[in-house]
């Protein structure tokens, strides 16, 4: 009695029909070490499962993918629609180009990232992990070719028992091919998005690729073909660190994947015909199924575990027993905490999930996204920097003029080569010369998403002109006037010497 007297008071506050989220602690021996060991190693083998949730995962599977895959092969003018350019630094999404000065952006969109990640996990915990997460997808994709090849659960379990042979070979090499087809199409499609597929397409046809497109195409080959296949998950158990710190996102109102326990125990196997209530048995019969399709091996009757990535597949599962036994669904169900705890129904368990922290997560994250549409809708496609020369900061030239000498760098984020006019004003020189380029005319030629560095030369009368600074102001315009006139402005300074 006295070697169970500190578990049971460790739980004591713990309802009865609730599993207790954190065991007692106790000593870890050698066996117990040795044992996690051969748990970690171990393989699983998630039972086929069918089911509305199953449907889920099937579609956001064949949604992601389509995106992934098809994305890179769209054009947008003439030019492929999303490309991210490392070697010109620039980011092509469809009509719009992003240089390295546009990094805000970028900004922008990982706090969008970061706040739809709390909502998300704040309404329904690791709902991106069982659903849209590229592990997740890539370990369906390759479960379903290995449930093809090898067949269901039971089938794989004598497979890998047998000794080899070549029928197990055969089919070995038969799994692992169309797995490394698959990863290498998935690593050929992600460096499509940093050079244009349809040249690498040729160049890899023709082994010309470059050192560092070799490198990437044969490591995201290589990892998908690993982590999908072999690691599957152990990544998110063991690696992944959202599992981590999911928790502090998620409290009791917020919907998991959660086990009846006060509806299903005590738990038993029985007949049809044996009424739970009067046997004193509860509605789960201890099939095991919930378990047998986990993807992860978790047991779900066992409470609230990180290692659930909420995939729904024990709901399905389960559902299809309660069916056959003639018993309500939901055993196993999408619910809160504080929804089982108060037997609240779903309407009810909805009501309290929008709490005011979720309603300031939907509110930030409604300002950067709208913050976001406005910046990008009001960004002007020509922009104009202004960089003076520190060598010669101003000298008299014949003809009674004093220049200064500039570099002019203009960017054309327009989908139109254009012609750019440039004047210079200033409210204490009335007169004011601007010389660009080698041909020292006032016109610069910028090509469609691109810019040019020139030099700018800037002259006015030595009369006009008092010893000093004066401000500056550069206009710049197009002048193409079919769809509006692009244009902007620099302020700069001009020296005149004594």
């Amino acid at each position: 009695m006295s070697d169970k007297q500190p578990e049971q008071s460790a739980n004591q506050d713990v309802p009865a029909w609730q599993p207790p989220r954190l065991k007692p602690p106790r000593p870890v021996s050698a066996d117990d070490s040795s044992m996690q060991v051969e748990e970690i190693r171990a393989k699983i083998y998630p039972r086929s499962v069918t089911g509305v949730f199953a449907k889920w995962r099937i579609i956001l599977v064949l949604a992601t993918q389509a995106v992934f895959y098809g994305l890179p092969w769209l054009q947008w003018n003439g030019r492929q629609a999303v490309l991210f350019d490392l070697t010109e630094r620039k980011f092509y999404i469809f009509g719009i180009v992003l240089w390295p000065q546009d990094v805000f952006y970028l900004a922008i969109i990982l706090i969008i990232s970061a706040y739809g990640l709390f909502l998300f996990t704040a309404l329904a915990g690791r709902l991106f992990c069982g659903y849209a997460c590229p592990q997740t997808v890539y370990t369906e994709i390759f479960m379903w070719i290995e449930r093809k090849i090898e067949g269901d659960r039971v089938a794989r379990i004598r497979l890998d028992e047998s000794p080899m042979n070549l029928r197990k070979f055969r089919i070995k090499a038969t799994k692992h091919f169309l797995w490394i087809a698959v990863a290498w199409w998935t690593g050929s499609t992600f460096i499509g998005y940093f050079s244009p597929i349809r040249e690498l397409g040729v160049e890899l046809l023709h082994f010309e690729l470059s050192f560092w497109q070799w490198f990437w195409m044969v490591f995201y080959s290589f990892a998908t073909w690993g982590n999908a296949g072999f690691l599957r998950e152990s990544v998110c158990k063991y690696m992944c660190p959202y599992a981590r710190f999911q928790s502090v996102m998620v409290d009791k109102d917020t919907f998991v994947v959660t086990y009846d326990r006060i509806r299903g125990e005590p738990r038993g196997r029985r007949s049809k015909k044996i009424i739970p209530g009067q046997a004193g048995l509860g509605d789960c019969v201890d099939c095991t199924i919930c378990v047998q399709v986990c993807p992860t091996g978790i047991d779900i009757r066992d409470g609230l575990q990180y290692m659930c990535i909420g995939c729904g597949a024990c709901i399905d599962a389960c559902n299809q027993v309660m069916e056959k036994m003639n018993y309500p669904r939901g055993l196993i169900r999408y619910t809160s905490e504080s929804g089982m705890l108060d037997r609240l129904d779903r309407k009810q368990a909805r009501q309290r999930l929008f709490k005011p922290r979720i309603y300031i997560y939907i509110a930030l994250l409604s300002i950067f996204i709208i913050g976001l549409l406005v910046s990008l809708s009001l960004r002007s496609p020509l922009r104009v920097d202004i960089v003076r020369d520190r060598g010669v900061l101003g000298r008299e030239i014949p003809g009674g003029m004093i220049e200064n000498i500039y570099r002019i760098q203009v960017i054309n984020m327009s989908e139109k080569n254009q012609k750019f006019i440039l004047k210079a004003t200033s409210k204490d020189i009335p007169q004011v010369m601007v010389l660009v380029g080698e041909e020292n005319g006032h016109q610069i030629d910028v090509p469609a998403f691109s810019n040019q560095w020139v030099p700018m030369v800037i002259r006015v009368p030595v009369q006009d002109s008092a010893k000093g600074l004066h401000p500056l102001t550069l206009h710049i315009e197009s002048t193409d006037k079919t769809e509006g006139t692009l244009s902007a402005q620099q302020d700069t300074t001009f020296f005149v010497p004594n």
